[in-house]
């Protein structure tokens, strides 16, 4: 006859085991906040999704950045020809003449910028 309540006192036995095996987090820990569901211990699928939470907040923090560069770029692009104007009426006219030079290449500099921010965009969405 098998005794069921032997085999489930060792049962229990080798999980209490397994339980006391695993690291148990120090209070304060500094990885304590990979802990989501607050047993003291960090398992396999908790480090898990705190990479790809970390994976996200990276990725905001990449578009946000390119986003801002390409805000930066275009209102730079607007203030261009008022810094020529500006230079010319302060009466710089040897660099409001540099500065007029240089447009072309700055505006196709900077509209490739924007062009590649925008493109980027559209491809992420399809």
């Amino acid at each position: 006859m098998i005794d069921f309540i032997a085999i489930k006192h060792h049962l229990d036995y080798r999980e209490e085991s397994k339980m006391a095996a695993q690291k148990r987090l120090e209070k304060g820990s500094q990885y304590a906040d990979f802990d989501v569901d607050g047993d003291g211990v960090v398992s396999d699928e908790e480090i898990a999704m705190s990479k790809e939470m970390m994976r996200l907040e990276n990725e905001d923090k990449k578009a946000d950045a390119q986003r801002n560069m390409a805000w930066f770029a275009l209102f730079g692009m607007l203030l261009y020809p008022f810094s020529v104007v500006l230079a010319e009426w302060i009466g710089l006219d040897k660099a409001s003449g540099i500065l007029g030079d240089m447009a072309p290449t700055y505006f196709v500099s900077v509209a490739a910028i924007v062009a590649a921010f925008y493109a980027k965009e559209t491809f992420a969405k399809k």
